[in-house]
């Protein structure tokens, strides 16, 4: 795998002064590219952050081998700046909590989870034997259902870092939000199974699976909690919700 993070540094930085700012590390999900968080990234870097928006080779590994490529990748970021916080979409939740577990930084910031699987998929439960689904999502696909095996368990570990988790409940998929996932859901993953233990905030914003992460209330969502620890400026701790849907 030849993984392709963006530059670290911009024009007029200097390596001490990049020390001195935070760092933001971009996880994408499972059939993407770090491409399709280009949009949050933008936004991140406008606010000062440094950022290390990672390509890894989602359809051809499983979560645990994931981890292991990006570790190296993560820990050089990590060791540039002062704290170093994750952004993630759909899989690249589960990656960040596997990097977390067993490779945390010790300058460890937040993290945002955007959609992802935390307690796994029904959809993936209903696809995963078939041939198809287990040839284009790979090892990792097989990986996303409810059922997890002790490997996988350990790998995830608990959170016991600040997380802010936003979901969306919105779906263009149909037959998988009325016939296979409980409602709400986008299609992809119900509202449910985005929560886990020891989350910080949960938001739930009205939008896709697919555009939560080009979702103009998502990404200002997400630059809140990196920088306040949570999603809206009235409320803490408690869940919240926000009745916007922007493609």
């Amino acid at each position: 795998m030849t993984a392709l993070p963006l530059t670290f540094l911009g024009p007029d930085d200097r390596p001490g002064e990049a020390r001195a700012r935070e760092g933001v590390v971009l996880l994408h999900g499972i059939a993407r590219r770090s491409a399709s968080l280009g949009r949050m990234e933008r936004a991140f870097r406008a606010e000062g952050f440094l950022t290390l928006n990672l390509n890894y080779p989602g359809r051809k590994a499983d979560l645990a081998s994931i981890v292991a490529e990006v570790a190296p990748q993560v820990a050089g970021f990590a060791a540039g700046v002062a704290r170093v916080h994750f952004v993630t979409h759909s899989m690249g939740g589960l990656v960040a909590r596997g990097l977390i577990n067993r490779h945390r930084p010790a300058n460890l910031g937040r993290v945002v989870m955007l959609g992802t699987p935390n307690g796994g998929s029904e959809v993936a439960d209903f696809l995963h034997r078939m041939l198809p689904y287990r040839l284009f999502f790979g090892p990792a696909g097989v990986q996303l259902t409810t059922f997890r095996d002790r490997d996988l368990v350990a790998l995830l570990g608990e959170v016991d870092f600040p997380l802010g988790i936003i979901a969306a409940d919105r779906s263009i998929w149909l037959i998988e939000s009325f016939l296979i996932l409980p409602r709400p859901n986008d299609g992809r993953v119900s509202v449910a199974r985005t929560r886990v233990a020891g989350m910080t905030d949960h938001l739930t914003i009205h939008s896709t699976h697919d555009l939560l992460i080009l979702n103009r209330a998502a990404i200002a969502a997400s630059l809140r909690f990196i920088r306040q620890g949570r999603f809206r400026e009235n409320r803490t701790g408690e869940e919240s919700r926000v009745a916007l849907l922007d493609g």
